[in-house]
């Protein structure tokens, strides 16, 4: 599952659980890219729970559709991560530093009073 909700006028919240398939990530970078077409300076607050790998279909379509995704992530100034997974809130952080303009700090999925509070400082 890949849920994408408008949290105000510059922030959208992204919930992620189990494994995407191809259709399923076309759905979720078509619903990505819409509801964050007026977002400039935005936050964004990602849930992630029981990931699994995408299937290799799904990554393929993720590629496929990396200059957008790449403005979409442009939009944004700040990411919070919420999951209980060491190694995705690393991967998560280490993105952060990749990305010139974006940064994203990882929570423990208990968290969310302190990611909230990071979000909106």
């Amino acid at each position: 599952m890949f849920k994408v909700t408008p949290n105000g006028t510059n922030r959208v919240d992204i919930d992620l659980s189990g494994k995407l398939d191809s259709d399923e990530m076309r759905f979720a970078l078509e619903e990505l890219i819409s509801e964050t077409a007026s977002i400039e300076h935005g936050r964004m607050l990602y849930r992630i729970d029981d990931f699994e790998f995408p299937t290799f279909g799904a990554i393929g379509i993720e590629l496929s559709r990396l200059p957008e995704l790449l403005r979409v992530i442009g939009k944004f100034d700040r990411a919070a991560v919420l999951v209980d997974k060491e190694w995705i809130k690393k991967a998560s952080e280490i993105e952060g530093a990749l990305m010139p303009g974006l940064e994203i700090k990882a929570f423990d999925r208990n968290q969310e009073a302190e990611a909230e509070a990071w979000l909106a400082s």
